[in-house]
């Protein structure tokens, strides 16, 4: 008798992976052409200023780290890893980074989420969809910082097994050969985290992630710009204020 290979793990890390992945490109470009008022990052920083601008970079700054973290991590082949550290040392290497910019992007975090629902003007203004993706990312987060202990547990016995299986599965996936028995021994709280992180990839298309892609790289290159500015005086005319006459123009 063969052995049943629609099992609910192999759907999930076998099937669901790419499920993800095909609703992250095919929606993305969807939401691009048919949506372009929509494609924005919506800031809130004109509705309550207190906090934001410092959320924003930790939360921001966090993400991006460890999506690189994450990125070169798992995606880079392990005879390259082996080749430069030994996996005991990649996996303190990893669990060090991820508790740094974990902790980072989690503090970012907590404070925006309480600023999307607690702040009324925010609050109100927001999409169901702008609450649900943070709520979202903030488990997902909080998620991966509940590995740390273990990978902990298992690098204090010399086991490196759990790091090097997730980034065979992986690479699995990625090169179109899906291995989910790669990740079917690992605990528990790592296929927590796995099945939080691909869902971001699939509610990506339908929220303000997208503004991702729109990272403003073309700015770091751009030519200077030259800004006049006239600065309006004010006259007091009867216990009310009026525009005066306008200052010399200044250049930028």
């Amino acid at each position: 008798m063969k052995e049943d290979i629609f099992t609910l793990h192999n759907v999930l890390f076998g099937v669901y992976p790419y499920v993800c992945l095909v609703v992250f490109g095919i929606g993305s470009w969807l939401r691009f052409d048919r949506e372009q008022y929509g494609w924005k990052a919506d800031s809130t920083q004109l509705l309550s200023k207190p906090w934001m601008r410092f959320a924003s970079n930790m939360f921001h700054g966090g993400v991006l780290a460890i999506f690189g973290g994450h990125f070169v991590g798992l995606l880079t082949p392990h005879f390259v890893f082996s080749a430069i550290m030994p996996d005991i040392t990649h996996q303190y290497l990893a669990i060090t980074a991820g508790t740094i910019f974990g902790i980072t992007a989690f503090i970012g975090a907590i404070i925006l989420w309480f600023r999307r629902f607690f702040n009324p003007r925010i609050s109100l203004t927001s999409r169901w969809a702008d609450k649900f993706v943070l709520t979202w990312l903030l488990i997902t987060l909080t998620l991966g910082l509940l590995t740390i202990p273990v990978s902990l547990n298992h690098a204090g016995h010399g086991d490196p097994r759990v790091v090097t299986a997730l980034a065979e599965w992986v690479q699995s996936i990625m090169y179109l050969h899906p291995a989910p028995a790669y990740v079917e021994g690992v605990d528990f709280i790592f296929k927590l985290h796995l099945l939080f992180g691909m869902t971001v990839f699939l509610i990506f298309p339908f929220t303000r992630l997208v503004h991702i892609w729109s990272m403003p790289f073309g700015y770091i290159m751009r030519s200077y710009q030259i800004v006049r500015t006239k600065r309006l005086k004010y006259q007091t005319i009867d216990n009310r204020y009026d525009i005066g006459k306008a200052s010399e123009e200044t250049t930028y």
